[in-house]
């Protein structure tokens, strides 16, 4: 019986030394990881974190690790930027770097690719933790390694097993979408998205801000756009044909737009905007009803703008260009998806307009699908004078596409590979895989309400972004992103469902290579994931498929 009571005694104290150890078997998981597990470095509240107090971005991101070591253990480091000694150290540059660069006779610096920049290393020994990086982004990501790494709940110390991990990117792309247009979210909300992102080492936000059931984006020169265009009189329930009756809106000023574009900045997210023309765009229409193009059996979200009449174009560049100004992304994202085309074959001025460009019927692309090419170059000609790069849906191949342009291949991959083909740049963002406004489950009952079809899981970590790419063409695949769609979705706890657990499948497509993929490790890994959010109150589908 002594044995017996000497054994789970043993086994208990085993638990509870394993509780205290941080686990770098993380998601995404890091590139490279060697871990001796019979070594420990012990870390507790009081020890210090040492960077440049020189560099801006470096101290941030001190702090960044400090407050994320104290939400997920309480355990509270300080922050002592001269201390040599201190248990946390961060320095800029890799020994590797150094020792080629020694090696080498040229003076000219090599330039480094986006993932490069992102590279980080840490290092446990017995003197603490060293953490280097090539620019302060790696330090954000190195830090957020850790944080996703540390025992959760209150902790005294810290045990972190002697390691060396190495680590970056696979693509320079890693994307997530949120609309804000069927429902919209406060900025405070917004914000709590990011913070979402940047754990998962998404680098991207593709903000939809306009679309048929609400304008979310302040346009100063047409106040009214937003003022009126973001509400509507009331909302369709889940049962077709039945609506809430309840007006419904809201926009965001420029100056709520450039708050998040800064916090976002912090986070090393770049937020691309978009305006979806010339469909998708009825929200507007009620405000300015004079762009619409004036024939019969064109009503609701039918409807779209007249490519003929003269003030549509100066309409949008008016709103392209204060959208530049707001938002710095070198993208810009135009929409162009399921443009109906019958207003346009029955309206006198549209088919005027194609007349007058010359437009022929070339055996591949209809008069109207150049026609919308025509108005996709007229805007990528603004942006490009802004410095800007235009994307749009994978429909805008359909009329020809435009020099420059990023198709985000949408309506499966086929659209990426032509794209890719063509020698343009290309973002994978298929239904297939990654639409997360689609159940994660078979059983509706058992979930809050979604817009239809299945997507589990397990089908989002099967997605390889360059499957079907020819090996010469691979390298105009940016990356990958998830789309999330509101149409039902109306409060937080339902998005974060929504997007939990599919975006830490997501997130290993986008940040680790296809050979260290593996479904049933990451399986085993996600539980000790799950406890964070449960940690900082984030909701999450439970069941996996």
């Amino acid at each position: 019986m002594k044995k017996i009571l000497l054994t789970l005694v043993v086994a208990f104290a085993t638990l509870a030394t394993m509780a205290q150890r941080a686990d770098y078997r993380i998601i995404p998981l890091p590139k490279s990881e060697v871990t001796d597990t019979t070594q420990v470095f012990v870390l507790q509240s009081g020890m210090g974190i040492a960077y440049d107090a020189s560099n801006e971005e470096v101290a941030r991101n001190a702090a960044f690790l400090r407050e994320w070591v104290q939400q997920v253990t309480g355990v509270q480091l300080v922050l002592s930027p001269t201390d040599e000694k201190a248990a946390v150290r961060l320095s800029l540059g890799f020994p590797a770097d150094k020792k080629a660069k020694k090696g080498k006779k040229s003076k000219e610096t090599p330039v480094l690719t986006e993932q490069q920049q992102e590279a980080y290393t840490i290092a446990v020994g017995k003197d603490g933790i060293l953490i280097q990086a090539r620019q302060p982004i790696g330090f954000f990501r190195a830090a957020q390694t850790l944080r996703k790494s540390l025992p959760v709940g209150a902790k005294t110390t810290i045990e972190f097993p002697f390691t060396q991990i190495q680590d970056e990117p696979r693509f320079a792309y890693r994307g997530v979408h949120f609309d804000c247009s069927r429902h919209f979210f406060k900025v405070d909300f917004i914000k709590k998205y990011l913070d979402l992102l940047a754990l998962h080492g998404c680098n991207q936000f593709h903000w939809h801000l306009t679309d048929n059931d609400g304008w979310r984006f302040e346009v100063k020169a047409l106040p009214d756009l937003a003022k009126k265009g973001g509400w509507r009189d009331q909302s369709p329930l889940r049962r077709a044909g039945l609506w809430d009756g309840t007006p419904y809106g809201g926009h965001y000023t420029q100056e709520e737009c450039r708050e998040v574009i800064q916090y976002a900045a912090e986070r090393y997210i770049n937020i691309i905007p978009e305006i979806d023309m010339p469909a998708h765009i009825y929200s507007a229409l009620q405000v300015y009803p004079n762009l619409r193009c004036d024939v019969q059996h064109q009503r609701g979200s039918d409807q779209v703008l007249c490519a003929g009449n003269p003030e549509t174009l100066t309409f949008l560049k008016t709103i392209f260009g204060e959208l530049c100004d707001v938002f710095p992304s070198k993208f810009i994202h135009i929409g162009g998806d399921e443009c109906p085309k019958g207003g346009w074959q029955r309206c006198p001025k549209c088919q005027a307009k194609i007349k007058e460009l010359g437009l022929k019927d070339d055996g591949k692309h209809s008069l109207e699908n150049q026609l919308q090419t025509w108005m996709n170059r007229e805007i990528g000609k603004l942006l490009s004078e802004r410095g800007r790069d235009m994307i749009g849906w994978d429909e805008i191949l359909e009329g020809g596409l435009t020099e420059g342009g990023v198709v985000m291949s949408w309506r499966g991959v086929n659209g990426g590979i032509e794209a890719a083909k063509q020698h343009h740049r290309v973002i994978m963002t298929p239904t297939d895989f990654c639409y997360f406004d689609y159940y994660q489950l078979k059983d509706h009952d058992r979930q809050p309400p979604a817009i239809g079809y299945y997507l589990p899981v397990s089908k989002v970590y099967s997605f390889e972004p360059l499957d079907g790419i020819p090996e010469e063409e691979q390298q105009y695949i940016l990356g990958a992103q998830a789309n999330l769609w509101t149409e039902y979705v109306g409060y937080p706890q339902h998005v974060y469902y929504m997007l939990l657990p599919r975006l830490d499948a997501l997130s290993e497509v986008q940040w680790c290579r296809p050979d260290q993929k593996d479904y049933e490790d990451f399986k085993a890994r996600l539980p000790h994931l799950n406890r964070l959010y449960d940690r900082i109150g984030v909701n999450y589908c439970r069941d996996m498929e």
